[in-house]
């Protein structure tokens, strides 16, 4: 009996003609439009891609007397808990130590009140944005 021709073939190709896009594209791409998103909402960025040695810092905003630390997700569904759900323990860990090193550096900064945010993106289907789900006061350090 020979091979079953089926079972070696390559699976199709759910999007035919459409191309992934670069490793760290989305991303990128979801942290410009949460930048421009928050901005549009009265927030005034402060930093964005901020690292330490400790960890990495997505995006810092000031509203009003309270420094955002704020950890963009992207996740194109809400299977095993969506975007919000992926910062788990060990990122918030590294999280809250990137953002001591920073008021450690900064005593401008350090004054203020300081909130944990994550701002959840889901990629729109045949459009450039996203919808937005911001979850403030997301954890606490």
């Amino acid at each position: 009996m020979g091979a079953d021709p089926q079972r070696h073939a390559a699976p199709a190709r759910r999007h035919a003609g459409l191309k992934r896009p670069p490793p760290g594209a989305v991303g990128a791409a979801a942290e410009e439009f949460a930048a421009r998103w928050l901005a549009a909402r009265g927030a005034d960025l402060l930093l964005r891609n901020y690292r330490c040695r400790r960890g990495e810092l997505d995006l810092v905003i000031r509203e009003g007397d309270v420094l955002a630390i704020v950890e963009v997700r992207t996740r194109r569904d809400a299977s095993f808990g969506g975007a919000a759900a992926s910062v788990d323990a060990r990122k918030r860990r590294r999280i809250v130590l990137a953002a001591a090193r920073l008021l450690q550096s900064r005593p401008d900064l350090a004054r203020l009140r300081v909130r944990f945010d994550v701002l959840a993106l889901r990629p729109r289907l045949r459009s450039v944005d996203f919808e937005v789900e911001w979850i403030r006061h997301a954890f606490t350090a």
